[in-house]
């Protein structure tokens, strides 16, 4: 792994820690308060570099409004990506724009579906796949800026860590094949009410690998590209909504 990578790496993971545990005595004083991440939020550089990949970046989460370390986690990311548009989708505004852009087979498939992390999961696969750009978890950050990871000629970036390919961040270029296999996929595990196994594998990186199976798609490996919980973690990013988090759902629940 390259060296320089590596240590920003670290040293962004210090950082974070710092700020983690600065926001258990700040959000004791102030248990309420609030921050607010922006629907959209243009380039703050303008690049005339053309790239395949579409620079937009796409994030979604129950709320917008964010605990103290998630908010950093955003402004961190912006400063990763400065030659990015950033657009925020509310779980309300998920619906209205599959209902808007997607098949009706799409839209009742999302409809089923009853936990957050589950609609997120098929959403970031369509809105990929319709527009293109690079779909990050709310809670994961870059350790390299973004203009440095994506090739003017990549179709792709998927995220590898040692086991397989995660979904918390992906970057394609829209009419991805690979991602319109993934869709396909959810929406037949939804259809025939696969949820034995839970969210990983209706709706989540279960069904990623099996689209990609034994392709070899432009990847990079995820400590030297964009890793999760650096500044944040459970108690932060569900501090409104204790326990809600896809991990603590009955896999019986996850459909209507």
């Amino acid at each position: 792994m390259p060296i320089h990578i590596v240590v920003a790496n670290r040293l962004i993971k210090i950082f974070g820690a710092l700020i983690k545990t600065l926001s258990y005595p700040f959000h004791a004083v102030l248990p309420h308060y609030r921050f607010t991440i922006p629907a959209y939020s243009p380039a703050k550089c303008k690049s005339k570099k053309q790239q395949k990949i579409p620079k937009v970046i796409w994030q979604t989460n129950f709320t917008n409004k964010a605990a103290f370390p998630v908010y950093i986690n955003y402004l961190f990311n912006r400063l990763m990506s400065l030659s990015y548009e950033y657009r925020y989708v509310s779980t309300e505004a998920r619906l209205e724009y599959l209902e808007a852009n997607a098949s009706p087979e799409i839209v009742t498939a999302y409809k089923q579906l009853t936990n957050g992390a589950a609609q997120a999961d098929l959403w970031r696969m369509f809105v990929l796949w319709k527009e293109g750009g690079v779909y990050m978890d709310i809670d994961a950050h870059l350790v390299w800026p973004l203009a440095w990871l994506i090739k003017p000629e990549d179709n792709e970036l998927f995220l590898v860590n040692k086991q397989h390919y995660t979904n918390y961040l992906i970057a394609a270029a829209p009419n991805h094949p690979i991602l319109k296999k993934t869709i396909d996929i959810i929406v037949d595990n939804i259809q025939n009410r696969r949820v034995d196994q839970g969210v990983y594998y209706l709706t989540g990186p279960v069904t990623f690998n099996t689209a990609i199976g034994s392709q070899k798609p432009n990847s990079r490996f995820y400590r030297v590209t964009c890793i999760q919980g650096s500044f944040t973690n459970e108690h932060f990013q569900y501090i409104d909504r204790p326990r809600s988090k896809w991990t603590h759902v009955d896999n019986k629940d996850l459909l209507k």
